[in-house]
């Protein structure tokens, strides 16, 4: 593991947003180079892909021809790989299991110049995989069919979590942000938490939890999908979502929330008490979401760590989910695609 080169550890000043979208591009340019940290549970999505071909005789079901399968870094390891493809030099910080699954997500990342894997711990045990089944005819999209989910519940132990906080301690103060993936499979544990809190007065540190966000008081900005928002604000879905961002910020101490919310968008709640619908970007006939807010999450924080501020980093990223959700699978974006997208209005 490459120690991280000194650079400017403070947390980047938030200018004015620009008045249009025309003036995103500029912090596109930023991004390569740019030093960031990602922290949390890095798993494996593996999708096996098919052609329905007749009925079982065994069972009411389809009987699906296997055509091909691929593995991708998932969950965590799919906001390393967005980064990675946006230019960002990427200080992974996480478990891998020993097993062929988890070699296999070493090599991809290795592959990547621009990922330093000293930062990931090897551990006993298989990897977390998320196996998803696909099918449909030669000249149709396939759909998934099924998902199976791979984890043996081990836990980590405190050998290993002291391990994974040496690596915090060398890599964090030298980076320009940290995204903490939280994916409730171990590698956020309290001291992580706590590490980042302390953190985050100085830098920025973007928070992302499928199960735990209301431990994240104190991080720079989260990034919930809606319904996640509203149960962190303790409001029923029919209230309307401008009363979630005053409850979350007051109660949580952040310096933004921005809500994911499908085909309607995303909101962003700053804590001077400013709200921004963001529309939509491209399509709302999407083709797979999987992986989405990990992209939002990524996107924001390289955004910030460029320089931009809260509005524009989520306007950048809502061009960037509205180009992965029109992919199959763990997708990411790139530089080009994104330029392209801003200037056309969100379609590419």
């Amino acid at each position: 593991m490459k120690k991280p080169s000194e650079g400017d550890s403070r947390k980047r000043p938030q200018g004015k947003p620009e008045k249009g979208p025309m003036g995103l591009p500029r912090f596109l340019d930023r991004f390569k180079g740019k030093k960031i940290c990602v922290v949390g549970d890095i798993i494996a999505d593996v999708f096996i892909f098919g052609k329905p071909y007749r009925l079982s005789r065994e069972a009411p079901v389809v009987v699906v021809k296997y055509e091909k399968s691929s593995i991708y870094p998932g969950s965590a390891g799919n906001t390393i790989n967005n980064l990675a493809a946006l230019g960002a030099k990427v200080y992974p910080i996480g478990f891998v299991g020993g097993d062929s699954i988890g070699g296999k997500l070493m090599d991809f990342f290795s592959a990547a110049k621009t990922i330093d894997t000293g930062g990931i711990i090897r551990v006993s045990g298989d990897t977390v995989t998320k196996t998803r089944i696909l099918a449909g005819d030669t000249h149709v999209s396939k759909q998934q069919v099924i998902r199976i989910d791979k984890d043996d519940g081990r836990r980590h132990t405190a050998k290993e979590k002291a391990l994974l906080m040496e690596k915090l301690a060398a890599i964090c103060p030298h980076v320009d942000a940290v995204v903490v993936s939280d994916y409730g499979h171990g590698a956020v544990h309290p001291g992580v938490i706590e590490y980042m809190k302390i953190l985050a007065n100085d830098k920025i540190v973007v928070g992302d939890s499928r199960y735990g966000l209301k431990k994240y008081a104190g991080f720079t900005m989260i990034t919930p999908n809606e319904s996640e928002a509203y149960a962190l604000a303790g409001l029923k879905e029919s209230d309307a979502i401008e009363e979630v961002g005053g409850k979350v910020l007051s109660a949580m101490h952040l310096s933004a929330l921005l809500v994911t919310r499908g085909n309607r968008g995303m909101t962003l709640f700053l804590k001077d008490g400013a709200v921004h619908h963001i529309p939509i970007s491209g399509k709302d006939d999407v083709t797979d979401v999987t992986g989405a807010g990990d992209t939002v999450c990524a996107v924001v924080a390289l955004s910030l760590a460029s320089g931009a501020s809260f509005l524009d980093a989520s306007r950048i990223a809502n061009y960037a989910a509205g180009i992965v959700v029109m992919k199959r699978g763990t997708a990411t974006v790139t530089v080009p695609e994104l330029k392209k997208s801003i200037e056309n209005g969100g379609v590419i």
